[in-house]
């Protein structure tokens, strides 16, 4: 593909990025049939950061807390995450995954590796460095 100026490549990454969205969301659920996307998502980031609070999973992911309530009370009903009391607050509840929780994150993360791993098995290893390099630089500007 050639990309000729600013404009075109604009137009191409948005294109892209929004294609990757979408495929993202429907791979999950090939890869999980437990997990969506934002499941999976809140699942890493209790198991990244046990005792977190949902109001914490909220502000990280710039979504409304209501937003964020009803997904880890969906996380609660399937047995993947539980409320605990904080240590240092007993009037707040942390969350921590559950054994179930762990196990079906564990599926999930060995899965989607594979898939990665199936996509890009053409790529040199150069390649795979400069699109980590730049996805994380995308990442790092929200």
């Amino acid at each position: 593909m050639q990309v000729e100026t600013r404009d075109e490549a604009m137009t191409v990454i948005q294109r892209e990025l929004t294609t990757f969205a979408r495929r993202a969301r429907a791979a999950a659920a090939r890869l999980h049939p437990r997990l969506s996307l934002v499941s999976a998502t809140l699942l890493t980031h209790v198991a990244e950061h046990p005792g977190c609070r949902a109001a914490d999973l909220a502000a990280h992911y710039l979504l409304d807390k209501s937003t964020i309530s009803r997904q880890v009370a969906a996380l609660e009903r399937l047995g993947l995450v539980e409320r605990r009391t904080a240590e240092d607050d007993h009037r707040a509840q942390v969350l921590h995954l559950t054994p179930a929780g762990a196990e079906v994150l564990a599926d999930y993360v060995t899965a989607r590796r594979q898939a990665f791993e199936q996509r890009l098995a053409g790529w040199s290893e150069e390649d795979l460095r400069r699109f980590a390099i730049c996805l994380t630089r995308y990442n790092d500007g929200f």
